[in-house]
């Protein structure tokens, strides 16, 4: 079994709570059912916010999610690039897992396709 890291990214239309929280959860149930994982399965899950985006924690829809009590959850600051997408959530979601490198789905949903179409699975 080796630790594998899952990117997702999704937009909102507002800096308000109610939708930072629920794209939040909207991302986080998209990389777990894109990818088979359970709670008990995820190390750790690092959320970053555009700094446009400060009305609330992130975390704090995943905390109220259950069996997501005991993952270590951290959110940060994106860094602030000239022209880069603006309201946007990230989730890097660290997982135990017996897929391989190759086999890992990545979820961008929203505006954040933009970011990288490459990666983004048709949903």
């Amino acid at each position: 079994m080796s630790m594998r890291g899952i990117r997702g990214a999704i937009t909102v239309d507002a800096n308000e709570a109610a939708p930072i929280l629920e794209a939040t959860i909207e991302l986080l149930d998209a990389i777990v059912e894109e990818n088979g994982t359970r709670p008990e399965d995820i190390c750790s899950v690092f959320i970053t916010v555009t700094p446009d985006l400060d009305a609330t924690f992130p975390a704090s829809a995943i905390r109220r999610m259950a069996g997501w009590e005991l993952v270590p959850l951290m959110c940060s600051v994106e860094i602030p690039v000239k022209g880069g997408l603006e309201r946007c959530i990230r989730l890097m979601v660290h997982v135990n897992t017996d897929a391989t490198q190759a086999e890992i789905r990545h979820v961008y949903l929203g505006e954040a396709v933009k970011l990288r179409p490459d990666l983004s699975s048709a949903r």
